[in-house]
C-alpha cells in the first residue's frame, strides 16, 4: 500500500461515482482518484499498472464482473495479492449473503452506502483515515510513504 497511490472507485452508477469523488476531493488528499465502471475494467487496470493503489472502494452489483467476482480474481492473482491493496466494499444493497461472501474473500471492509451526502462523507473519511494510519505489509515506513 502506498499512501500516495491512487484511490480506485469502482461503481457503475454515475451519481454514486460523483458523490464518492466529491467526498474524496473534500478530504484534500494527494491521491489521484480513478473512477472505473465495472469489475472487468478495474481488473484490467490493476493487472496493467505497476502502481500500488492506496485503496479500492468497490460496489458489489455491477455489469460484466461484479464486486465479489473482482475480489475473487484479485485473490487468485499472485501479482495482485502481493500488492496487498486494501479492498473495501461500499455498496447500496447489502445482504447477509454478500457480507458473508465478501469476508470469505478476505475483504478489508464492507459498508452500506449512507443515505445522505453528509453521512457518506463521514463513512469515506473514516475509511481513508483508518488506512492512512494502519500498519500494512506494503507500507514503507522507512521511506516516508
Amino acid at each position: 500500500m502506498s499512501l500516495n497511490g491512487p484511490i480506485l472507485c469502482i461503481d457503475d452508477d454515475d451519481d454514486d461515482q460523483y458523490l464518492i469523488r466529491q467526498a474524496l476531493t473534500q478530504l484534500a488528499l494527494p491521491n489521484q482518484i480513478i473512477s472505473l465502471t465495472d469489475g472487468q475494467q478495474a481488473l484490467d487496470f490493476l493487472l496493467a499498472t505497476q502502481e500500488r493503489p492506496f485503496l479500492i472502494l468497490c460496489d458489489i452489483n455491477m455489469p460484466l464482473l461484479n464486486g465479489l467476482e473482482l475480489r475473487r480474481k484479485v485473490n487468485a492473482s499472485d501479482y495482485l495479492r502481493k500488492k496487498s491493496i486494501p479492498f473495501v466494499f461500499l455498496t447500496t444493497t447489502a445482504s447477509e449473503y454478500s457480507v458473508e461472501e465478501a469476508y470469505r474473500e478476505s475483504v478489508q471492509g464492507f459498508y452500506q452506502k449512507a443515505t445522505t451526502y453528509e453521512a457518506l462523507q463521514r463513512q469515506i473519511r473514516l475509511i481513508v483515515e483508518y488506512w492512512q494510519s494502519c500498519l500494512h505489509p506494503n507500507r514503507r515506513l522507512w521511506s516516508g510513504q
